[in-house]
């Protein structure tokens, strides 16, 4: 069984992710998608040189 506050099972978790799968892939590949994403990088990239220059 699957950890975590709702206890879901593996195989239900796997179940779901095969749904959405297709619907998230289909988003990605939009200029929308490749967007957000390209958004989400940089924020990640300058939270991790944050990161890094707290350490130092």
């Amino acid at each position: 069984m699957a950890t975590g506050k709702w206890n879901i099972p593996d195989d239900v978790l796997e179940s779901l992710a095969r749904c959405f799968l297709p619907d998230i892939i289909a988003f990605y590949e939009t200029e929308e998608g490749q967007e957000y994403f390209a958004q989400w990088k940089a924020e990640r990239e300058k939270k991790k040189a944050q990161k890094t220059d707290s350490e130092n």
